[in-house]
């Protein structure tokens, strides 16, 4: 049991660290690239770039997870590379062809999933199974301190030192998560061979063969897709607002940077939230929460869109948060308790690069929208994450029995 509650703690230490260099990074990056170019379309690009690859990049990181005696070394090794990829981003900027750039950014974002669903898919592992509810909640609430303490950090450094800097530091701290996903407990008993089609697989089996399992156990059970589909909407939104961020701080007090520190509001709101929810994790169904949030998204979406005072601004993206955090919370206690165990890794996987992939699609449909209308596009952002709210009953399992939650 110590050595749990120890595990438990590292685990969390080490996921807060690389999470915050994860949500430093992409608000960096933008002010890097404004800076340099003065264009919204060049740094959603960039930013689009860096993440889009994550729908190719989850699947497969879940099936290497899946099948490691060790999985915490291989999140080791993926922290190290993702953070020498951002390094070399910030080294191309500027030096070499924008092409070359972006190709350097795609194929860094293919680790990207490492941070959130990789990492995720281990805590069963850190904690006995009757705290599960609660270490999810604390699981989540790191996503929700990461977001307030990154683009926090990332703005702060950005006026200081330059956005060139902040770059630099996201890339040290993810890298500095990396001995603690080394010490991370191996799998418990044989590794489960994975199962794809009618008959089992060989470790030797074709990996595009099993990574397709993956995008089966979720499309296969109608609470996973719809927790997933409606996730992967509101995180479009979601990028759609991050990438409106730096312009809105411009409109509102002459300044980019006060956009990426507009982030920590929503982050703060969320983290917020999340603590109720840890404190109280069986007060209100996932399920519930996983519909009702894009309802709230949507609202304070429209009215960041009104071009209101800042305080209206800052209450908007606090709302915003609000949505966000429980939304998380309970999208990861949905997979842990609909998820196969011997393909647990790959659906977390699987679903945070459709997530990560959405964020991207949004952030690079919202840049050229923005520098025609920036109240469109967060008009836009409105709508999409409306939408996730009519997906979701569409896909109503039918009254059949969910999974037991006691595995939750």
């Amino acid at each position: 049991m110590a050595d749990r509650h120890t595990s438990s703690r590292s685990y969390l230490v080490g996921a807060l660290v690389a999470r915050t260099g994860d949500d430093m990074a992409g608000p960096a990056l933008l002010l890097a690239v404004l800076a340099l170019t003065g264009s919204a379309t060049g740094a959603s690009s960039l930013l689009a770039a860096v993440t889009v690859s994550a729908a190719i990049g989850g699947p497969v990181l879940g099936v290497l997870l899946d099948r490691s005696a060790r999985p915490g070394r291989l999140l080791a090794g993926a922290l190290v590379l993702y953070a020498t990829g951002l390094a070399a981003v910030l080294g191309g900027l500027g030096r070499v062809p924008v092409a070359v750039t972006l190709l350097v950014a795609v194929v860094t974002g293919l680790l990207g999933p490492a941070l959130s669903g990789g990492w995720t898919a281990q805590l069963p592992r850190t904690v006995p199974a009757g705290r599960l509810p609660r270490a999810n909640a604390l699981d989540a609430m790191t996503f929700g301190v990461a977001g307030l303490a990154g683009p926090a950090l990332a703005g702060g450094v950005a006026e200081a030192l330059g956005a060139p800097t902040a770059v630099v530091v996201s890339a040290v701290l993810i890298a500095a998560a990396a001995p603690v996903a080394w010490r991370l407990p191996q799998a418990a008993g044989p590794v489960p061979a994975p199962v794809s089609g009618r008959t089992a697989r060989s470790w030797a089996a074709p990996l595009t063969g099993v990574v397709a399992s993956g995008v089966r156990a979720i499309a296969g059970s109608r609470s996973l897709a719809r927790a997933t589909f409606t996730s992967v909407l509101s995180c479009a939104a979601q990028g759609m607002m991050v990438a409106c961020l730096p312009l809105l701080g411009e409109r509102a007090v002459g300044g980019a940077g006060f956009g990426a520190a507009l982030l920590s509001c929503a982050a703060l709101s969320a983290l917020l939230a999340n603590a109720v929810l840890a404190r109280y994790p069986h007060a209100v169904a996932p399920d519930t929460v996983l519909w009702a949030a894009p309802l709230l998204q949507a609202a304070a979406l429209g009215l960041a869109a009104t071009g209101g005072p800042v305080m209206t601004l800052v209450v908007a993206v606090a709302a915003v948060g609000l949505a966000e955090g429980p939304q998380l919370t309970a999208l990861f206690a949905v997979r842990h308790r609909e998820a196969p165990e011997g393909l647990r890794t790959q659906v977390f996987t699987t679903g945070a690069s459709l997530k990560i992939t959405g964020f991207a699609v949004g952030a690079a449909v919202a840049g050229p929208l923005a520098d025609r209308s920036l109240s469109g596009a967060l008009l836009v952002a409105a709508g999409t994450a409306a939408l996730a709210v009519p997906a979701w009953f569409a896909l109503r399992p039918g009254g059949r029995p969910a999974r037991a939650t006691a595995r939750a």
